[in-house]
């Protein structure tokens, strides 16, 4: 018979949203100023691919109503919308944390430095799905905002940082640790908010900066 520790510790869950940047070693000083000319093609593939990513939560809206399921299928081509997105946004100014150039791919694409995965949920909440998109997640929109685009019509706090360390990179060649680890945190809580926005997992995103290259693993 086992023997079970009575006050044993429980293991939290890792977060269902995956978002991972590794950082290149070595960054071109200047090819950050021509990225946004050499991400044109991603993008104009992308305007398309996020119509679809629209439609196709419209769909799964009223297939988690009827039936608590997000059809695999669609939930599948989401999240390579947004593993090809999050590629695209880490070779650009929303990281600037590689020069190797984005795949086009829906992808896993495990050998690209930026990854992101969700994990499939067998079951969803029939009720969530009416509210969580706008009225339980409108206090995570508020710090989205000040993230990407910020209170007063200028740049968010992501694009500040990167264009501080674009500065860095372009007078030392270097790009500080701290500051990545910083904006991979604030990219995390960007896209947990996005994911359960887009009804895509029922776990509410913590209001916790988990920064760092990696995912933080399940913690006691």
């Amino acid at each position: 018979m086992t023997e079970t520790t009575p006050n044993a510790p429980k293991t939290a869950a890792a977060h269902p949203v995956r978002v991972e940047g590794d950082l290149q070693p070595e960054l071109s000083r200047w090819l950050w100023l021509v990225k946004w000319l050499l991400l044109i093609p991603h993008v104009i593939v992308l305007v398309f691919l996020w119509i679809a990513f629209v439609l196709t939560t419209v769909v799964a809206f009223f297939a988690i109503l009827f039936t608590e399921r997000y059809p695999r299928a669609l939930f599948d081509f989401n999240v390579g919308v947004l593993r090809w997105t999050w590629r695209v946004l880490f070779y650009g100014y929303d990281a600037l944390g590689t020069d190797r150039y984005p795949p086009f791919s829906l992808g896993t694409e495990p050998d690209y430095p930026a990854r992101l995965d969700i994990a499939y949920p067998e079951r969803l909440s029939r009720g969530l799905v009416l509210v969580k998109w706008w009225l339980l997640a409108l206090p995570q929109y508020l710090v989205v905002v000040a993230f990407t685009s910020g209170f007063w019509r200028g740049p968010g706090l992501i694009a500040c940082l990167v264009l501080i360390a674009a500065v860095a990179l372009l007078f030392t060649s270097r790009y500080p640790r701290g500051l990545f680890d910083f904006v991979m945190g604030l990219n995390r809580w960007t896209w947990r908010v996005g994911a359960y926005a887009a009804l895509m997992t029922d776990v509410y995103p913590p209001f916790r900066l988990d920064q760092g290259a990696r995912e933080p693993e399940a913690s006691p």
